[in-house]
């Protein structure tokens, strides 16, 4: 890192701002997440979040990318995730309150730390239509988040899989297994062909029995730094 450093002004405002984050990141890390620049590009980030307790993606490892524009922190930055999560899409830029997607509700004191405090929160809430969103069933989740330790994701040049690789490393110190009690759903749940043969049997024009996803997201009570809309 320091090498790199070496090739940046010192003195703007946006490589100051982001030489403070990851000493933050790095003198007080956490269980839930981690992330990190690139050795040759600052502005290039890697990261992996924990998913969320008490949910369907609870004991998965979920990596993503961060690009950090030039006038940073004044303007937020971008986010795609890289491992498949059944909640939003892989290699698309994800639209959030906190992304470059809607600007105007950035504020300059946030940071990468809230803004993947706002990304975890934000993976059990409905998706409402919004850009790069996924609404998978709860069971597909759950295999996806028992998948996602398995290994990392390939992506990138060397210099950036190996970032990868280590944070993925951290996390799987840190993130307990998916619980055994989601495990076991998961498996005595039907597959969707299981259950459509099941309810052919029973009736000819049987009727959809899932609950409609509420698709109003400004009911659900969102974390104070993020919100994700239907538009991009």
């Amino acid at each position: 890192m320091a090498a790199a450093v070496d090739k940046y002004n010192l003195k703007n405002p946006a490589v100051k701002r982001i030489l403070q984050e990851v000493k933050e990141m790095q003198s007080n890390p956490s269980d839930d997440f981690m992330s990190l620049p690139l050795e040759e590009n600052i502005f290039e980030w890697q990261f992996a979040i924990r998913g969320p307790r008490d949910t369907e993606f609870e004991g998965g490892i979920y990596h993503g990318r961060i690009q950090l524009p030039a006038e940073y922190p004044f303007k937020p930055p971008s986010f795609m995730l890289l491992t498949p999560n059944g909640r939003f899409e892989t290699q698309t830029k994800i639209c959030l309150s906190i992304s470059n997607h809607h600007p105007e509700h950035w504020q300059p004191s946030w940071s990468v730390r809230t803004a993947l405090v706002a990304l975890i929160a934000f993976m059990p809430t409905p998706p409402n239509g919004a850009l790069g969103s996924l609404d998978y069933k709860k069971k597909e989740r759950r295999e996806l988040a028992i998948k996602s330790r398995e290994a990392p994701p390939k992506y990138g040049s060397p210099e950036r899989q190996k970032l990868i690789d280590e944070i993925h490393a951290y996390m799987l110190s840190k993130a307990p297994p998916v619980p055994e009690s989601l495990k076991q759903a998961s498996e005595e749940q039907p597959t969707g062909n299981e259950a459509e043969a099941e309810g052919s049997e029973n009736v000819g024009n049987s009727s959809n029995s899932e609950e409609p996803v509420n698709a109003e997201v400004d009911r659900i009570e969102e974390p104070q730094v993020a919100r994700q809309d239907a538009s991009p």
